[in-house]
């Protein structure tokens, strides 16, 4: 665990946020050596914060006794050069469980994702994730998506709340969260954190930026961390031309790949991982392997974007 508030650290970041796949070996088992492996490089590579075992990285098909194992992995592999936020979920009861997991194996905070399958009213959520940061001394981060779509004035009185710092958008309403930030910011003072979390958050960034939410989550960083970088510098200087020329050849056509399947969010980011040559193994079901065919065209995309980067040089 690093001695830095967590908050702090994620606020002035020098670098994508890491969110590296769960190794498997050939048994289909968690593999921690390739899994160690991984998480080493990302941070060698420039990371700035590792976000373990969270969407990316399977959160939804580890056991409790994976979970800590991998997150307790990440932690030694990172060495205190970067923060460990671990995922935790499904309902409160099971995400105290995986909260208080993540601090014993030596996470530095949590990201919270929806509650499983239900679609609770706003006091049920407020309630839920409140009762996640008292559990622990690990500050928290909502996850807002799918099941779990806060108002502006819940994510006021989360922003209240001892514990929580911040919030990761992956609806995508850019509307809403205008809204949401504009509230926070008018009625609770202080470094409320905000990240798009978006798959391929790169793509919607730049909107993004200027509604006032300056972090955002990189998977392509696991197979692309050249790409990644560059693109991350790009925004933080300025630098429109490189970003636009990213985006137009690299970033839209990878989009149009990954919704050629679903679960590709997670299945085509492993096999990118593979193509870099870690073998991480393959995705756990319900999730499935892309198609053999996608898997080469993320190939040529990869080599694509790499030729993009030759051009600044």
């Amino acid at each position: 665990m690093t001695s830095a508030p967590l908050a702090a650290r994620l606020g002035i970041p020098g670098g994508p946020l890491f969110f590296p796949v769960t190794a498997y070996g050939p048994d289909g088992s968690v593999d921690l050596v390739t899994y160690r492996t991984h998480v080493r490089q990302g941070v060698e590579d420039g990371a700035a914060a590792v976000f373990a075992c969270c969407g990316t990285g399977e959160f939804h098909a580890l056991t409790p006794e994976e979970f800590a194992t991998c997150v307790r992995t990440a932690v030694e592999a990172a060495d205190g050069r970067v923060p460990v936020v671990a995922g935790t979920g499904y309902g409160t009861a099971l995400a105290v469980t995986y909260a208080r997991l993540a601090e014993d194996a030596g996470a530095d905070g949590l990201l919270a994702m929806p509650p499983y399958l239900v679609v609770a009213g706003q006091e049920g959520l407020l309630r839920h994730y409140r009762e996640i940061a008292a559990a622990t001394t690990l500050p928290v981060i909502v996850y807002q998506r799918d099941n779990a779509v806060l108002t502006p004035q819940t994510v006021v009185e989360l922003a209240r709340t001892d514990g929580i710092i911040g919030l990761k958008d992956g609806l995508g309403d850019l509307d809403l969260m205008q809204r949401t930030v504009s509230a926070v910011r008018t009625e609770v003072p202080g470094g409320f954190l905000y990240f798009n979390g978006l798959p391929t958050a790169e793509l919607t960034q730049p909107a993004y930026r200027a509604v006032g939410v300056p972090l955002y989550s990189s998977a392509v960083f696991c197979f692309a961390p050249d790409i990644a970088l560059a693109f991350y510098r790009a925004l933080q200087d300025g630098d429109q031309e490189t970003a636009g020329r990213l985006l137009d050849g690299f970033y839209r056509p990878f989009v149009e790949l990954r919704s050629r399947g679903r679960g590709y969010a997670v299945s085509l980011v492993k096999a990118g991982v593979r193509l870099r040559g870690l073998d991480v193994g393959e995705v756990r079901p319900p999730l499935h392997e892309p198609a053999e065919d996608h898997v080469k065209q993320l190939a040529r995309l990869i080599e694509r974007g790499q030729a993009l980067l030759e051009e600044d040089k």
